[in-house]
């Protein structure tokens, strides 16, 4: 396959997906296949709360959102633009997907797709309905992708690489099983707020986006905050005040009251709204409805310990001059070319 025809399908696919990128879906005539797939996808979202409980509307629609915007020619030329795509490579790339929120493998299957390599695909248990649709739209609008495309649910046959997503103790096993052919195996990480204090009431706000989209669930959620000695967390809770909502979703509702139960009998300290629990803790994983702090008096040993802990963190949202910082409200939206762990995925796929 030619480059062009493959930007030209996900440019398609991107089209569709825009459709519903807001909560109350809007059929567009001009979208290829759509009479074929509209419905059925719509049906497809309804569902995938059903399957996993974590997977309410809203949060699908915030990914499809996010996915509609990467998915344009403008975005797909920027990112391409910097990799020679003339020959294909066709290795067959064993995916392992993570399940944590909706379609977070998906941009493992499209960068394997458009290197012009196979794609294997295990979907998680948490995630088996959106990639599966939506790759089979792909190949409705580009027939040439069904050859590259392949499903399991057991182990891998006849690979020659694998893309792995899971925790600390499944990467031990990923590591174990397919250490002998090139791989790219991740980890657990977090990602983190530097504030300073001086951030505005819309910053704030902000970075409640990054801390509950995905009720907390994802790699690029904020879990853990470095605030400085004399921080005052008023303004912080204020902000946090717009998400209120969340405690009114069951699933949610009941990891707050378990953990704040948890952190009250073990005399914990804790600082609490009625729906985000916060506490002084140096770890980097804080459970679901909480975050951690961790006070700093110096900056440039904070720069340190951050660069020093660099594989346990994904994401930094800050204002102060940290290197590749995200703005308030970002961490959720990754462009085409974040890639996750700082690991150049196309890079990989077409040294194969």
């Amino acid at each position: 396959m030619i480059l062009e025809q493959k930007k030209n399908a996900f440019v398609a696919l991107g089209d569709f997906i825009r459709q519903f990128a807001t909560e109350d879906f809007e059929y567009n005539n001009d979208v290829l296949k759509n009479e074929e797939f509209f419905s059925n996808f719509a049906m497809i979202i309804e569902q995938a709360q059903n399957h996993n409980g974590w997977f309410t509307k809203d949060q699908v629609v915030f990914a499809l959102n996010s996915w509609s915007n990467a998915l344009t020619q403008t975005n797909l030329n920027q990112w391409l633009s910097n990799y020679n795509l003339n020959v294909e490579p066709l290795k067959t790339v064993g995916l392992i997907l993570a399940g944590n929120i909706p379609m977070v493998g998906f941009h493992d299957v499209i960068s394997v797709l458009i290197s012009g390599n196979k794609a294997l695909i295990k979907t998680s248990s948490n995630d088996q309905l959106i990639i599966p649709f939506l790759l089979k739209y792909l190949v409705a609008v580009e027939p040439e992708f069904e050859s590259r495309i392949g499903f399991t649910k057991q182990g891998f046959e006849n690979f020659d690489a694998v893309i792995a997503t899971g925790s600390n103790n499944t990467a031990r096993y990923f590591e174990y099983y397919f250490g002998k052919v090139p791989n790219i195996i991740r980890k657990n990480r977090n990602s983190v707020a530097v504030l300073t204090g001086n951030e505005s009431k819309e910053e704030l706000q902000a970075l409640g986006r990054d801390i509950f989209t995905f009720y907390g669930l994802g790699c690029r959620s904020i879990s853990k905050l470095f605030v400085p000695t004399d921080y005052n967390f008023t303004a912080f809770f204020e902000a946090m005040y717009e998400y209120s909502e969340v405690i009114k979703y069951e699933r949610y509702a009941n990891n707050y009251d378990y953990n704040k139960a948890v952190y009250l009998m073990s005399n914990f300290k804790i600082l609490d709204n009625g729906f985000l629990t916060i506490r002084e803790d140096t770890s980097y994983a804080s459970p679901i409805s909480s975050v951690f702090y961790e006070f700093y008096d110096n900056e440039n040993q904070l720069m340190k310990k951050l660069e020093n802990d660099h594989e346990k963190i994904q994401c930094v949202v800050s204002n102060l001059p940290i290197e590749n910082k995200i703005a308030f409200g970002e961490t959720q939206n990754p462009q085409l070319w974040d890639y996750a762990d700082g690991i150049d995925t196309m890079k990989f796929l077409l040294s194969l």
